[in-house]
């Protein structure tokens, strides 16, 4: 079995760090736990800790402002998606993207306007503006 390079994809705790800083640009540690959902209780040694693994992982980096430590993502949430998107359709689709598409289409949770959208998203990338 192939090894996950963990440098690569983000854990759980980390997308919910890194979900912060996409919607707020960069903040320090203290700025991170302050806009958590309500209830979540994380030690602020254990948040620095991951902002610490977020910087050695690429994905963040930090500038020193006085004795606080601003954290700023690298890798936009764009990118982040696209290559979770790419190995996910790699791994579980036989890197089909079709596939992949396929699934999310038969979904019957999907709304009428959900299935308009994504019609008209394809018609847009095929130069069909007939939708």
């Amino acid at each position: 079995m192939r090894r996950r390079k963990t440098h690569e994809f983000l854990t759980e705790v980390e997308l919910e760090f890194m979900t912060l800083l996409w919607e707020h640009g960069d903040g320090s540690v203290r700025d991170v736990l302050a806009n958590m959902e309500p209830g979540r209780d994380l030690a602020y040694t254990s948040a620095a800790t991951i902002l610490r693994i977020l910087e050695q992982k690429n994905f963040v980096t930090s500038e020193k402002m006085g004795k606080i430590l601003i954290y700023k993502p690298i890798l936009t949430k764009d990118v982040y998606q696209s290559r979770l998107l790419k190995d996910l359709s790699a791994k579980l689709f036989d890197n089909t993207p079709a596939a992949l598409v396929a699934r999310l289409v038969d979904d019957d949770d999907l709304s009428q306007d959900a299935l308009e959208e994504i019609r008209a998203l394809l018609g847009r990338r095929l130069g069909d503006d007939a939708n």
